[in-house]
Protein backbone atom coordinates (compact mmCIF):
# COMPACT_ATOMS: atom_id res chain seq x y z
CA UNK A 1 0.00 0.00 0.00
CA UNK A 2 1.44 3.36 -1.00
CA UNK A 3 -0.02 6.56 -0.86
CA UNK A 4 0.85 10.60 -1.37
CA UNK A 5 -0.60 12.84 0.88
CA UNK A 6 -0.47 16.60 -0.14
CA UNK A 7 -0.66 19.70 2.13
CA UNK A 8 -0.66 22.98 2.67
CA UNK A 9 -3.00 24.42 -0.14
CA UNK A 10 -5.33 27.24 0.45
CA UNK A 11 -6.25 30.60 -0.17
CA UNK A 12 -4.00 33.23 -0.68
CA UNK A 13 -4.13 36.79 -2.36
CA UNK A 14 -1.94 37.70 -5.46
CA UNK A 15 1.85 37.94 -4.45
CA UNK A 16 1.13 35.60 -1.50
CA UNK A 17 3.33 32.74 -0.85
CA UNK A 18 2.32 28.95 0.08
CA UNK A 19 4.40 25.60 0.77
CA UNK A 20 2.90 22.63 -0.25
CA UNK A 21 4.17 19.11 1.26
CA UNK A 22 3.48 15.18 -0.26
CA UNK A 23 4.27 12.69 2.08
CA UNK A 24 4.75 8.90 0.35
CA UNK A 25 4.23 6.03 2.45
CA UNK A 26 4.01 1.91 1.93
CA UNK A 27 6.74 -0.48 1.17
CA UNK A 28 8.19 1.72 -1.70
CA UNK A 29 12.03 2.03 -0.88
CA UNK A 30 12.31 5.23 -2.64
CA UNK A 31 11.28 7.40 -6.16
CA UNK A 32 13.59 7.83 -8.62
CA UNK A 33 11.51 11.17 -9.74
CA UNK A 34 8.59 12.98 -7.22
CA UNK A 35 6.78 16.41 -8.85
CA UNK A 36 4.06 18.10 -8.83
CA UNK A 37 1.20 18.63 -11.42
CA UNK A 38 -1.64 21.10 -11.67
CA UNK A 39 -5.16 21.70 -13.28
CA UNK A 40 -7.56 24.20 -13.26
CA UNK A 41 -11.06 23.99 -13.94
CA UNK A 42 -10.83 23.83 -18.25
CA UNK A 43 -7.49 23.11 -18.56
CA UNK A 44 -5.68 20.03 -19.03
CA UNK A 45 -2.91 18.91 -16.29
CA UNK A 46 0.48 20.10 -16.55
CA UNK A 47 3.64 19.45 -15.29
CA UNK A 48 4.94 22.71 -12.57
CA UNK A 49 8.19 21.22 -11.32
CA UNK A 50 9.33 17.84 -10.66
CA UNK A 51 12.74 16.43 -8.98
CA UNK A 52 14.73 13.30 -9.51
CA UNK A 53 16.91 11.56 -6.03
CA UNK A 54 20.01 12.73 -7.90
CA UNK A 55 18.09 16.94 -7.33
CA UNK A 56 18.14 17.78 -10.86
CA UNK A 57 15.10 19.99 -11.25
CA UNK A 58 12.82 20.76 -13.68
CA UNK A 59 10.44 23.37 -13.89
CA UNK A 60 7.23 24.72 -15.85
CA UNK A 61 8.27 28.29 -17.76
CA UNK A 62 5.66 29.79 -15.82
CA UNK A 63 6.52 29.27 -12.87
CA UNK A 64 10.43 29.84 -12.99
CA UNK A 65 12.01 31.65 -10.81
CA UNK A 66 8.93 32.26 -8.02
CA UNK A 67 8.45 28.07 -7.25
CA UNK A 68 11.56 25.80 -5.95
CA UNK A 69 10.84 21.98 -5.71
CA UNK A 70 13.06 20.16 -2.83
CA UNK A 71 12.83 16.72 -1.32
CA UNK A 72 13.88 14.12 1.11
CA UNK A 73 14.63 11.57 -0.24
CA UNK A 74 15.10 9.24 2.93
CA UNK A 75 11.69 10.31 3.92
CA UNK A 76 10.48 10.56 -0.04
CA UNK A 77 8.61 13.93 0.70
CA UNK A 78 8.72 16.46 -1.31
CA UNK A 79 8.43 20.05 -1.39
CA UNK A 80 6.25 23.21 -3.81
CA UNK A 81 7.68 26.51 -2.39
CA UNK A 82 5.45 29.13 -4.25
CA UNK A 83 6.24 32.65 -4.23
CA UNK A 84 4.63 35.42 -5.59
CA UNK A 85 1.57 33.68 -6.74
CA UNK A 86 -0.75 34.35 -9.34
CA UNK A 87 -4.27 34.34 -10.29
CA UNK A 88 -3.28 31.69 -12.77
CA UNK A 89 -1.78 29.54 -10.21
CA UNK A 90 -4.92 29.26 -9.00
CA UNK A 91 -5.52 24.99 -9.51
CA UNK A 92 -5.37 21.78 -8.01
CA UNK A 93 -2.11 20.81 -7.09
CA UNK A 94 -0.94 17.05 -7.69
CA UNK A 95 1.66 15.26 -6.28
CA UNK A 96 3.46 12.58 -8.47
CA UNK A 97 5.59 10.06 -7.43
CA UNK A 98 7.16 7.32 -9.90
CA UNK A 99 9.71 4.83 -8.68
CA UNK A 100 11.32 4.40 -12.64
CA UNK A 101 11.48 7.91 -12.63
CA UNK A 102 9.08 8.33 -15.58
CA UNK A 103 6.56 11.37 -14.92
CA UNK A 104 3.13 11.17 -15.15
CA UNK A 105 3.24 7.45 -14.43
CA UNK A 106 3.38 6.10 -11.12
CA UNK A 107 1.30 7.07 -8.03
CA UNK A 108 -0.49 10.34 -7.27
CA UNK A 109 -1.95 12.25 -4.56
CA UNK A 110 -6.05 13.14 -4.27
CA UNK A 111 -4.80 16.91 -4.89
CA UNK A 112 -4.65 19.84 -2.79
CA UNK A 113 -6.73 23.47 -3.90
CA UNK A 114 -4.83 26.14 -4.43
CA UNK A 115 -7.03 29.49 -4.77
CA UNK A 116 -5.05 33.09 -5.70
CA UNK A 117 -7.37 35.85 -5.30
CA UNK A 118 -6.39 39.30 -6.86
Amino acid sequence: QVQLVESGGGLVQAGGSLRLSCAASGNIFSFLLMGWYRQAPGNQRELVASITSGGSRNYADSVKGRFTISRENFKDTVYLQMNNLKPEDTAVYYCNADVFGNAGHGYWGQGTQVTVSS
